[in-house]
């Protein structure tokens, strides 16, 4: 009994590690050094069918506040993106409304209300980071990591100026890193086999 009781430890010691790894080499993906002074904090929405922020959304406020450099944090334009697509209000603005009213966050705030998936975050927000030198993408680090690579394929020059955000931190969503490593995998492998379509099209 003893034996399987450590076996079991030791096997869900090895997959917490597993997957920290993993969501702390997600989050080093597909990112540079770009300079300047003009940044814009991307935070993507979950389905969200209650009237405000839920768990996941509230993290990820969490999350691209902290992302914030800290000498320009005034000067950083934070976009929320995400429509109604589980329910009735719009994902960024519920967003919004937690990072102004519960978080007292003061800053620059611009909302992306229409998209319904990953690519249409994209999409959507690329007309709001023409002007800025970095781009950080806050999600959970395989989400972010595929936001990233839609940005590099729809706009390449663009994606040049993506740097990390704090969207990782060690021990944070512990339990569920070996099930978000798996996410990640998947979608790598789902881009990987769209490049080679989009290739093999040409």
């Amino acid at each position: 009994m003893r034996r399987r009781t450590g076996l079991a430890m030791a096997g869900a010691a090895a997959a917490i590690a597993w997957g920290e790894w993993w969501n702390w080499r997600w989050s080093r993906t597909l990112v540079g050094t770009s300079g300047g002074t003009a940044e814009a904090v991307v935070v993507l929405g979950y389905r969200n069918p209650q009237a405000t922020a839920n768990f996941i959304n509230r993290w990820r406020v969490r999350a691209g506040i902290r992302s914030l450099t800290a000498d320009s944090a005034r000067a950083t334009r934070v976009i929320f993106s995400g429509g109604a697509a589980g329910g009735v209000a719009a994902e960024a603005q519920l967003m919004a409304d937690y990072a102004t009213s519960v978080l007292g966050f003061d800053g620059t705030v611009l909302l992306e209300d229409q998209s319904g998936t990953t690519w249409e975050n994209i999409t959507n927000v690329i007309p709001l980071l023409e002007d800025v030198d970095r781009i950080k993408i806050v999600s959970q680090p395989a989400h972010a990591l595929k936001a990233r690579a839609y940005l590099r394929r729809q706009r390449p020059d663009l994606a040049k100026r993506l740097v990390r955000a704090d969207d990782y931190r060690p021990g944070e969503w512990l339990v569920g890193k070996p099930l978000l490593a798996l996410y990640g995998l998947w979608t790598l492998r789902r881009l990987r086999a769209d490049e080679r379509k989009a290739k093999a099209a040409l």
